[in-house]
């Protein structure tokens, strides 16, 4: 029966199989209930038009007509679809609901308990609605029986009491003693078992404390009296504040003696170059290279000599002395702190004299930066010359790098230096050093070298010419296929490279020296307010001109030059041609990205490159934005203008005579423009000074000295000048507030350790007790224990007398003269008693930070300046291997010379004399010439206030000295000597010659003589195969 309920020709619907039983049930209950019909086997069925039909449902046959055997109007017994199909639906449906009863079964039972819920609160709530209504006779009642027992209860105690006193006061004392001993040995076992945890707590309890006090002290604007005084006694120089700053101090000083001696030794050996060179071009004798050899073999003996103690030189004990070198500490101290001087004399001196004057007296005056005060004091020069420039030279912006400006030059060549190379180093080393390494990396864009190669290649391998033309045009070399192949390969490459060249940069912001960053925002502060209609892009591409291309640039370009990566043993570079070419082509896409340039014209096959080259200017833009975003020197050292006065040890520099006499002389020169107000300072300490007498720095040297030593070697004797300014009111004068308000504040630094107090003016109003003096005087005497060890055993202290006079008195008499100086200080607008002198607290809190601040910058540059030593010590290294190379050369030359003599027998001299013993000293040669005679030969150019037509009347002589090289020119007017009389040393002819001087004065700039046909003359007459002997020509 199931199976034909569920066939698709019954048309049922809603048949579940788990229900066939329950079907069954409910269609025989449905045929039983049929009682009126009958058992035929017809039924009458309708068609979809409502037309009756008669079915016989055993013979399945079929009629329009009504049979006669049909039931009539009680129908058949037989169920129709329609019986079916309801009875079906009704098990169905009871089915369903049974089954949705059963998955709901936690539904029913909470709606039963909230039903059940609801019956019980509302019985609760009659309940309790008639105990309301009755409450107050239940209390009542309650209250009465409760009263009436607790009355008798307390009777019937109260009674028992008074009946035992005795007993009752012995019994609490016993509970009473034993609950407090319980209590205190639970106390003491709970901290034995938890002493760690106890710990911890206090620990943290003591640390949060000290953070708080700490945040105070640092972040507060005004921190409290009482968390200054905790961290007071970090002012105090400890033995090893002293022992640092010394230590650092012999390190500088050690640091710039060897950069100064290796600057001289890479001057002579780059001189050595030249000489050797021009030996080699028969332009200079063996005796001239000699003695220059001997001068660099004796280089560490010359640095090492110092003046005698018996003469009469800067250094020498004697009041005349003494004077003249406080005089030019004085004088250096000036312009070490005034830049306007040293700035207008940049720009007043010839621009070929200006790089040695920066390395000679600039460097040297700032100590070539070797600390933060001089540091900051040598950007504030660079700052202050920078924009006298562009005031006063530059014309367009773009001025800055069509042309050379003078202070730019200095400062890239400054930040060159060890410090600015090292931070290039570590972003380029790696990259540079991948391009190095890479032996098939080739970047090379030219498609004519890329052809050339191409062919050579083809050539090499085949053995055969390969018949194409060598001299091509970019157009030509372009329609082989192998040509752009390998051109679109090396775009591709230089693409790569450039780009990580440039993420590298972007990422070193941080490590481009400050001095080069402070001197870019300066520049361009500058240009922005001369030119401030000039659009910003133009600006940073003047910005990316000197960090880029004049800071980073030749790093790349030379990496072996910039000690970007490091040399062979030898000392030379391992780097060929096409690795060069590789690293150059590198830059020149970050140049033109710096610049915003782009390919066209002959290289428009590089066009491609210039959306890449758009793309990296505006990150180079952002790059250049945020390098100009530094602090200024003060606040980037923490320097203010007290901190001269913490400073343990006075400022100092290590200068050579001759620079001494140099600077003097320069200043004396040009002071009328340096100082223009005939009031200014520096015209009395030029005057303290007078002439700048050389041989009165050098002194008399001893014997043995003099000997050893010319003039020049003595003049290069560097010496120590501690600088100090003159002009400071003097110690004892209590109206240099500066000092003044110095003293106070180590006095109330000193007052305050001992006392405490909710602000200043409450402790100076409070008289310190007996504890708080012992504790004081304690404190001074611990103080004078240490500054005494410090004055037995170092000399640069500079503790002045007063100060240490003033630390001795007892602590009520120190805060009477405290409350006496901040009047004055008060008068002068500098503290106010309003706030309880809160400004002076402020200004000791800040001293604290700097001071820490200052020790961990020692630090840090004692280990930078350790090894910075061990840098100049391997250069050192390297140039005597150079010098002994150069000496090995120089003896062979000898050597084969003397090979030559023992041949030749009996030989000339070098002037011209016969062969002459070795300890006899050659003959000298004079060659003289009429006026018009060399004005013919061109050597002549002008005689000052003589015409052409009398020319006849001046003879000159020419010979040569005992030195060789080295000739002395005389000249006569009208037959009579002119006193006069002019020493040419030939060095220095070839010396201008290299720098491109074709001009030179004689005789105090009477006569102008050309410096190319003298050399010439001097060759011919002197240094020729054959040396005629002296006659009229």
């Amino acid at each position: 029966m199931l199976g034909a309920m569920q066939s698709p020709g019954s048309s049922l619907h809603g048949v579940v199989p788990d229900c066939a039983d329950t079907y069954l049930q409910q269609l025989q209950e449905i045929k039983a209930a049929k009682t009126d019909a009958s058992d035929s086997p017809l039924f009458l069925l309708k068609t979809k038009e409502n037309h009756a039909f008669y079915v016989n449902v055993e013979t399945g046959e079929w009629t329009w007509e009504e049979p006669l055997e049909y039931g009539g109007a009680g129908g058949s017994r037989q169920l129709t679809r329609e019986e079916i199909q309801r009875g079906v639906l009704e098990v169905t449906a009871t089915y369903d609901r049974e089954r949705l009863f059963r998955s709901n079964e936690p539904l029913v039972v909470l709606i039963q308990a909230v039903v059940r819920g609801y019956q019980a609160r509302k019985r609760f709530a009659e309940r309790r609605r008639l105990i309301n209504i009755q409450l107050p006779a239940v209390v009542r009642i309650q209250a009465q029986w409760r009263g009436y027992a607790q009355r008798r209860a307390y009777s019937d105690r109260l009674a028992y009491l008074q009946a035992h006193p005795a007993e009752a006061l012995k019994i609490q004392s016993a509970v009473r003693m034993w609950l407090a001993k319980r209590d205190y040995n639970r106390q003491l076992t709970y901290y034995r078992d938890h002493t760690r945890e106890a710990i911890r707590v206090q620990t943290w309890w003591r640390s949060a404390l000290a953070r708080q006090d700490y945040w105070a002290f640092t972040h507060q604007e005004n921190p409290p009296l009482n968390v200054v005084r905790k961290f007071v006694h970090l002012l105090e120089n400890s033995e090893r504040d002293y022992t640092e700053e010394l230590e650092l101090q012999r390190l500088k000083e050690q640091v710039v003696t060897v950069i100064r001696s290796n600057q001289k030794l890479d001057q002579d050996l780059n001189m050595m170059d030249i000489k050797i060179g021009l030996l080699v071009k028969n332009r200079l004798t063996l005796q001239d290279v000699v003695a220059h050899g001997r001068k660099l073999k004796n280089h560490n003996e010359i640095k090492k000599q110092v003046l005698a103690g018996t003469g009469k030189g800067i250094k020498s004990l004697s009041k005349e002395s003494r004077e003249l070198l406080e005089a030019y500490q004085h004088l250096f101290y000036h312009l070490q702190t005034n830049p306007n001087y040293l700035a207008k004399l940049i720009f007043e001196m010839p621009q070929s004299r200006t790089t040695k004057f920066m390395e000679s007296v600039i460097l040297t005056l700032y100590n070539y930066a070797g600390n933060q005060r001089e540091e900051c004091l040598l950007n504030k020069l660079f700052k202050t010359a920078l924009e006298q420039e562009i005031r006063g030279r530059v014309s367009t912006p773009s001025d800055i790098v069509t042309g050379s400006p003078m202070v730019i030059q200095m400062v890239v060549a400054f930040n060159r230096r060890d410090r600015g190379l090292s931070s290039l180093r570590d972003p380029l080393n790696p990259l540079v050093t991948t391009i190095i390494n890479d032996k098939n990396l080739s970047l090379n864009t030219n498609p004519i070298e890329v052809y050339k190669q191409w062919v050579n290649q083809l050539e090499t391998k085949t053995g055969q010419a390969s018949g194409m033309p060598y001299d091509v045009t970019v157009e030509m070399a372009l329609e082989h296929e192998e040509v752009r192949s390998a051109v679109e390969v090396a775009i591709r490459n230089l693409k790569n490279n450039a780009k990580a060249f440039m993420n590298a940069i972007l990422l070193s912001t941080d490590k481009i020296p400050y001095g080069m960053r402070y001197i870019a925002k300066v520049l361009k502060e500058s240009l922005h307010e001369k030119f401030p209609d000039a659009p910003e892009k133009e600006i940073l591409k003047i910005i990316g001109n000197l960090l880029y291309y004049r800071f980073i640039n030749s790093a790349i370009v030379a990496p072996d030059q910039f000690d970007i990566i490091d040399l062979d043993r030898g000392g030379t570079s391992f780097l060929n041609n096409d690795q060069r070419r590789n690293l150059a082509s590198v830059a020149k896409i970050l140049q033109f990205a710096a610049s915003n340039k782009g390919f066209g014209g002959d290289s428009a096959h590089l066009s491609c490159l210039n959306p890449f080259i758009k793309e990296c200017h505006e990150k180079f833009k952002k790059f250049f934005r945020e390098a100009c975003d530094v602090d200024e020197p003060e606040q980037h050292f923490n320097l203010d203008q007290w901190s001269e006065l913490t400073m343990i040890t006075k400022p100092s520099i290590y200068i050579s005579l001759q620079e001494i006499h140099d600077t003097h002389q320069l200043l004396l020169q040009h002071q009328d423009v340096i100082a223009p107000d005939h009031d200014d300072l520096l015209h009395e300490l030029l005057a303290d000074l007078g002439e700048p007498d050389l041989d009165l720095l050098i002194g008399q040297p001893g014997q043995e000295s003099s000997e050893t030593l010319t003039k020049g070697q003595l003049a290069s004797t560097e010496v120590s000048l501690n600088l100090n300014n003159k002009f400071e009111v003097p110690e004892d004068d209590e109206a240099d507030t500066k000092v003044l308000y110095f003293r106070v504040k180590h006095m109330i630094a000193d007052v305050i350790r001992s006392q405490p107090g909710e602000n200043l003016a409450r402790v100076l109003d409070t008289v310190a007790t007996e504890t708080q003096e012992e504790e004081h005087m304690l404190l001074i005497k611990r103080k004078e224990e240490t500054e005494g060890k410090q004055v037995k055993s170092r000399h640069k202290i500079t503790r002045q007398q007063s100060m240490l006079q003033e630390s001795r008195f007892p602590i009520d008499r120190k805060k009477e003269k405290i409350a006496t100086n901040l009047a004055m200080l008060e008068e002068a607008g500098i503290v106010s008693s309003a706030n309880g002198y809160q400004s002076v607290i402020n200004d000791i809190a800040q001293d604290i930070r700097n001071q820490r601040r200052y020790r961990q910058r020692r630090k840090q540059e004692m280990i930078r300046i350790r090894n910075t030593l061990l840098s100049l010590d391997s250069k050192s290294k390297y140039y005597e291997e150079q010098i002994e190379y150069y000496n090995e050369y120089v003896k062979t030359c000898l050597n084969n010379l003397r090979t030559r003599e023992a041949r030749k027998g009996n030989r000339r001299s070098f002037f011209g004399g016969g062969s002459s013993k070795e300890n006899l000293p050659p003959k000298p040669i004079t060659t003289k010439y009429t006026a018009p005679r060399l004005h013919e030969k061109g050597v002549l150019l002008e005689i000052d206030g003589e015409p052409a037509n009398k020319f006849k009347n001046v003879q000159f002589g020419i010979s040569s000295t005992e030195e060789p090289g080295v000739f002395l020119v005389t000249a006569k007017f009208l037959g009579v000597d002119i006193q006069e009389k002019v020493e040419v040393v030939f060095q220095d002819l070839l010396q201008l010659q290299y720098e491109g001087v074709a001009v030179m004065n004689m005789f105090n700039r009477r006569a102008k003589v050309n410096v190319n046909l003298l050399i010439f003359l001097l060759n011919h007459k002197f240094y020729g195969k054959s040396i005629e002997g002296g006659g009229n020509k």
